[in-house]
C-alpha cells in the first residue's frame, strides 16, 4: 500500500515542485491541503496546479472567520508587535494553517504531513508545532532540510525539466506571503539591508506613501471589549470590517513597515510588511486603551503584551503559557469600549480623539484649573513619602563621604561638587 502524505501546498513555486519531488523520493500518494485565511487566490486554478503536478487531491479549508476572531482579535487586544514594528502577519496565520493540516492529515489516514518551509525560517517551527499539539506522533517531511536543491533558479529548473507549470514570473520571485491581514516581501534586493525598498511593483496591498492622496481622511473605529465592531458608524462582520480598513488604509500608504527582525533561528532577516488595516485597527485600539485601563494594569500588560507576541512569533499558540497570558489579556479588555477617530494621511495614522464610557480621563482633575477632587497641597505629603527612600539613600550616602567611604557618581563629596559659584565683579 502506497505512503500518503498531506502537503500544507500554497500553489507557490516551493510547494509545487515538493508534490513531484515528494513523488519521487517516497513512491507515495500526495493530498494538496490549503487553509483559505483570506489570501488572494484563484482557487481553481490552484487545484488545477496542484493535480497537474501529480498531488491526487486538493483540499481547501475555509478558515478565515475563525482567523479573524479568534486569532487576529487576540492580537489585536495583546497590542503588541514583535520587535516593536511587525504585527504578525504570518504568525498569527500559522498555527491556524498547522492545525488544520493536522486534522486533514488525521481524516485522510495519512502516514506523514509535509511543508514548504526552508530551514533557515521560522515557519518551519510554527508548521512542525502546531502539528504536534494535534497529531503528535504524526511523522514531519521537510524537503528543504533534506534534499539537494539549494535556490530558487533549481527549484525553476526542476519543474521545467518535468513540464510542471512554472507559477511565478522569474523576474518577480520575492518570497511573499499573504492572507487577509498583511502581505510580507523577503529576498532579492531585500537581502541586502543597505538598499532602499523597491516599492514599486512590490507592494500589493497599499500605495506608496508619496502617491496617496494629498487630503486626508478621517476614520472611525469603534470598538467593544477590545474587539473592532463598527467602521465609520456601520456595524460589519470580522472579515468585512478588516477588508474595509485594507482598502482604505492602503489607498493612503499606512501600515508599511520595511525592518530587519530576529528569527526564532537566531539569524536576522529583513523583510518589508503591508498591514494597512491591521495598522489602522491597532493605532485606534492603543488609543482606546490609554482612555480605559488604569496604570497599573496598563503598565503590566504592555510587558505580558510583548512576551505574547514572542511567543506567537515562535509558534507556541497552543502552550499553556499563551492560553494564560491570553485569559488575562482578555480580562484586561471589558472594559476597552468606545470609538476612536484617527487621520490618514501619506503613510502616516495620527490620532484624531476617542471617547468611551469606561474613560478614565477625568477633566477636573487634569485640568490646571483646581477642581474638587485634587488639592496642589496635597502633593507636598505624597512627594515627601514617595521620595522618602532617596532622602534616606542621600544621608546614607553624605555620612560615608564625610567619612571617606563612599564612592560612585551619585555620591557628592566635600570639595568635589561640579558647582562653581561666580564671584560677580
Amino acid at each position: 500500500m502506497k505512503k500518503k502524505i498531506v502537503l500544507a501546498y500554497s500553489g507557490g513555486l516551493d510547494t509545487t515542485v515538493i508534490v513531484p519531488w515528494l513523488k519521487e523520493n517516497y513512491d507515495c500518494e500526495v493530498v494538496a491541503a490549503c487553509g483559505d485565511v483570506g489570501q488572494e487566490a484563484d482557487w481553481k486554478a490552484m487545484e488545477k496546479r496542484a493535480l497537474a503536478s501529480g498531488a491526487t487531491k486538493f483540499i481547501k479549508l475555509d478558515q478565515k472567520e475563525v482567523f479573524v476572531t479568534e486569532y487576529l482579535w487576540s492580537l489585536v487586544k495583546a497590542g503588541s508587535p514583535y520587535e516593536k514594528k511587525y504585527l504578525l502577519g504570518t504568525s498569527a496565520a500559522r498555527p491556524l494553517l498547522a492545525k488544520g493540516l493536522a486534522e486533514v492529515a488525521l481524516a485522510e489516514g495519512a502516514d506523514a504531513v509535509a511543508h514548504g518551509c526552508t530551514g533557515k525560517g521560522n515557519d518551519q517551527v510554527r508548521f512542525e508545532l502546531g502539528v504536534k499539539a494535534f497529531a503528535p506522533e504524526m511523522e514531519v517531511i521537510a524537503p528543504w532540510r533534506i534534499w539537494d536543491i539549494a535556490s530558487r533558479d533549481e527549484e525553476i529548473e526542476f519543474l521545467e525539466k518535468r513540464n510542471i507549470p512554472i507559477p511565478m514570473k522569474k523576474s518577480d520571485s520575492y518570497s511573499r506571503d499573504d492572507n487577509l491581514w498583511h502581505i510580507s516581501h523577503e529576498g532579492l534586493d531585500l537581502e541586502d539591508p543597505a538598499n532602499e525598498p523597491k516599492f514599486e511593483g512590490m507592494l500589493k496591498m497599499t500605495v506608496p506613501p508619496e502617491k496617496a492622496p494629498d487630503k486626508a481622511e478621517y476614520v472611525l473605529i469603534t470598538f467593544e471589549k477590545g474587539v473592532p465592531v463598527a467602521v465609520n458608524g456601520e456595524k460589519l462582520g470580522p472579515l468585512e470590517i478588516v477588508k474595509k480598513l485594507n482598502k482604505i488604509g492602503g489607498a493612503h500608504g499606512v501600515g508599511i513597515v520595511d525592518m530587519v527582525e530576529n528569527r526564532v533561528v537566531g539569524m536576522k532577516s529583513r523583510g518589508v510588511y503591508e498591514t494597512p488595516g491591521g495598522a489602522i485597527i491597532m493605532e485606534a485600539h492603543d488609543k482606546l486603551e490609554q482612555l480605559c485601563l488604569d496604570k497599573k494594569t496598563l503598565s503590566f500588560k504592555m510587558t505580558v503584551a510583548q512576551r505574547f507576541a514572542e511567543i506567537l512569533y515562535e509558534g507556541e499558540w497552543f502552550s499553556p503559557l499563551c492560553s494564560a497570558l491570553r485569559a488575562f489579556i482578555d480580562s484586561t479588555q471589558e472594559v476597552v469600549t468606545g470609538t476612536v477617530r484617527v487621520k490618514l494621511y501619506k503613510g502616516s495614522i495620527l490620532s484624531a480623539g476617542a471617547t468611551s464610557p469606561y474613560s478614565l480621563y477625568d477633566a477636573s482633575l487634569a485640568s490646571f484649573t483646581t477642581g474638587p477632587l485634587f488639592s496642589h497641597k496635597d502633593s507636598t505629603g505624597f512627594i515627601n513619602l514617595f521620595g522618602l527612600p532617596t532622602k534616606v539613600r542621600a544621608r546614607l550616602n553624605a555620612r560615608l563621604a564625610s567619612h571617606g567611604t563612599a564612592s560612585g557618581p551619585d555620591v557628592v563629596k566635600p570639595g568635589n561638587s561640579s558647582y562653581t559659584a561666580s564671584s560677580g565683579d
